[in-house]
């Protein structure tokens, strides 16, 4: 009896920061790789085709992993899935940090996207259990958050610290170690509903009264995501190219500023009303990307951040504005599939470009790739502005 009540303040305590931070944790993961993929391409000489394509398969599998164990949370609790993804997680950690060549680097970034997958659900669900007023602005800042701190955190440990294709994996389990044991001491907070079974056959749909919403903001999501998934993966390349120095720091830099300004984006623009957000977020990714292909062009480093910044704004001004839009149109008995068709759409964009591009560039060269990718991008944006205009 003596016990019980401190217990219930430790898990209470934890179940606000712990799931939001343990979701930062996944995403820094996840870019961590970012950086050292010139560090990679310099000891086992493949190409930009592959890189994407090692970064690619990510991609598909947490978008596979999110389509059949995504609500499995709900049936067998909060805390056993957020427990194995960590363990998947450190196991990706343990096979980045022994690699020895590219075929370990897929694996590894098959298993991580399995496990950031699985643990994307069960902690988005356990933010919103915790803090629900806030739990919608904190499921979407602190994945970006985490992709930022996990580009920059990893570039400056790679750079100044001694075995840098070990030690940030090495960080990172330390961090997940103490959020495992922080996950086993918070109280579940899942209904443990029956029928864990039927939860992992995917459910996709649009609901008939998100249709039009959803069709109305495709182009943009799929421009959004696929300069992220761009930036993720030939960025740190494209900065060596563009500024002539091989600081992996520069690199890193780049991608935090896409992230980093796109959370504080997401933040600042969370009372503006959701329309004048997303006309906001096409307007600043068209000018920030041709600013950016400017800097490209003219090999201005200066231009190239820049022109990064404005992007970043139109980056997480459009998933805050998609998503306040467009999710909140299903009724509740729907809106899972909807969200499944979101993230179908987003990662499948988030991925099939870049490795595109990565393979283009083999042939024609990054800076004519980066061009060419950039004013689609625009085109994208452009055209995303034509629906919201004809609402006005």
């Amino acid at each position: 009896m003596l016990i019980a009540p401190a217990t219930r303040r430790i898990s209470s305590g934890l179940a606000t920061v712990l799931p939001a931070a343990t979701m930062l944790t996944f995403l820094a993961a996840s870019s961590a790789p970012t950086p050292l993929y010139r560090v990679y391409q310099a000891h086992w000489a493949f190409s930009a085709g592959m890189l994407t394509v090692i970064f690619g398969v990510y991609a598909v599998c947490l978008l596979l992993a999110l389509l059949t164990v995504g609500s499995l949370s709900d049936h067998v609790g909060r805390r056993p899935v957020i427990l194995v993804a960590i363990a998947l997680d450190v196991a990706a950690m343990l096979v980045f940090s022994t690699a020895n060549g590219v075929g370990l680097l897929i694996v590894a970034r098959m298993v991580q996207g399995i496990a950031t997958g699985a643990a994307t659900g069960a902690l988005a669900a356990a933010i919103l259990d915790a803090e629900r007023p806030h739990g919608p602005i904190v499921n979407s800042i602190a994945p970006v958050a985490g992709l930022a701190v996990g580009g920059l955190g990893s570039a400056a440990l790679v750079q100044f610290l001694p075995w840098p294709r070990q030690t940030v994996y090495l960080v990172l389990i330390v961090f997940f170690a103490v959020e495992a044991i922080g996950t086993i001491l918070v109280a579940e907070t899942s209904p443990m509903i029956p029928g864990a079974r039927a939860a992992l056959r995917p459910r996709v749909g649009i609901p008939a009264a998100a249709r039009k919403a959803f069709a109305a903001t495709a182009l943009l999501d799929i421009a959004a995501w696929a300069l992220s998934g761009f930036y993720l993966s030939l960025g740190p390349s494209l900065v060596r190219v563009v500024t002539g120095s091989n600081s992996i720091l520069l690199g890193g830099l780049l991608v935090f500023t896409l992230a980093g300004v796109g959370a504080a984006a997401i933040w600042l623009l969370r009372t503006v009303e959701a329309g004048l957000v997303m006309r906001s977020a096409a307007a600043a990714l068209a000018i920030g990307i041709a600013v950016t292909i400017a800097a490209v062009r003219t090999g201005s480093p200066t231009l190239l951040f820049v022109g990064t910044v404005i992007a970043g704004i139109g980056f997480g001004a459009s998933f805050q504005g998609i998503t306040r839009t467009v999710f909140p149109l299903a009724p509740a008995t729907e809106r899972g599939k909807l969200v499944a068709a979101f993230y179908v759409l987003s990662y499948l964009a988030f991925c099939i470009p870049a490795v595109a591009a990565g393979v283009i560039a083999t042939t024609v060269g990054l800076l004519t790739t980066a061009t060419g990718y950039g004013i689609m991008l625009i085109a994208l944006a452009v055209t995303a502005l034509i629906p919201w205009r004809s609402r006005r």
